[in-house]
């Protein structure tokens, strides 16, 4: 399978992200800013800001190449090659503290030595954890992941916890999900099965957060609601700045900085030694934010 196809898939599921959402927010449209990578590619980013329901969403499709940056090559025990990356990246962050925060990325690297992979993953960051919640999106990536292999969602998930942990808050960012890296073809899996799998994770992306956006949309909120999620989406902030590979990985590859950084949210606050009241929700919601629970 050609590296071509596999881009212009991802540039299809883009489209359809993106259209799923506007439809959604009712009001909000995606504004489209194509660019060029100076040392080889380019990327279409599309970012919402004005939307009912998205305060600050960004759906990014990028195709690079070009020399492997030694940094990359140190940090993957790789020789020096060249490289051909492509994928798509979302993060949104709603007004209401009431609809949680999701990430997803599907992407693939290849190099000219002839090695490739797949890797990505979705996960969930509620700014109040409900555990109905949890196990609707555990269950819809169980679902995906069961029909390609039957380890996968237990390992996946399992990796999701691992990755998604803030050490220094000795907490998850999220209820995570599933995350998946260097997915390679061997005498066992060709890589169209691992596209297929890929695409299964990128296609159930819009039913399931959409689901979630529907069921607690209406749901009323006020000063105290807004506080939390501002302390929530700093924690956020720390993650995708201290801790997270792709952050890093696309500012050594002299990736679009805007783009990188369309993940940070338009606001967030940090108060200094917050500790939510005993009994709250906001309360319960850091008790949810530990490895290994078992959602599905």
């Amino acid at each position: 399978m050609e590296k071509e196809k596999i881009a212009d898939w991802f540039q299809r599921l883009q489209d359809s992200i993106c259209k799923a959402l506007e439809k959604a927010d009712g009001s909000g449209r995606f504004q489209e800013d194509l660019w060029d990578r100076e040392a080889g590619g380019g990327g279409r980013s599309r970012v919402m800001t004005t939307g009912s329901i998205i305060e600050k969403g960004g759906v990014n499709f990028s195709a690079v190449h070009g020399d492997l940056p030694l940094k990359i090559r140190e940090a993957l025990g790789l020789s020096k090659a060249t490289f051909y990356a492509t994928g798509v990246s979302i993060v949104i962050h709603p007004f209401s503290p009431m609809i949680p925060i999701v990430h997803m990325n599907v992407r693939y690297f290849e190099l000219s030595d002839g090695q490739c992979w797949f890797g990505g993953g979705i996960d969930l960051t509620p700014h109040y954890v409900v555990a109905e919640d949890a196990a609707f999106f555990h269950t819809q990536l169980k679902n995906a992941c069961d029909k390609h292999h039957a380890s996968y969602y237990k390992t996946f998930k399992a990796w999701a916890d691992d990755y998604f942990y803030i050490k220094h808050r000795k907490e998850t960012r999220g209820i995570g999900g599933i995350f998946f890296d260097k997915l390679t073809p061997n005498e066992n899996t060709n890589k169209e099965t691992l596209f297929r799998f890929v695409q299964e994770v990128g296609t159930a992306f819009s039913p399931t957060y959409l689901h979630l956006i529907e069921k607690n949309k209406a749901l009323p909120f006020g000063k105290k609601e807004k506080t939390w999620q501002m302390v929530r989406r700093g924690r956020y902030v720390e993650f995708n700045l201290v801790l997270d590979k792709g952050t890093k990985f696309g500012l050594d590859t002299e990736g679009r900085t805007e783009s990188i950084l369309m993940s940070l949210p338009p606001q967030a606050n940090w108060l200094y030694d917050h500790k939510p009241s005993p009994g709250s929700a906001e309360e319960q919601t850091i008790h949810f934010l530990q490895k290994g629970i078992n959602w599905a």
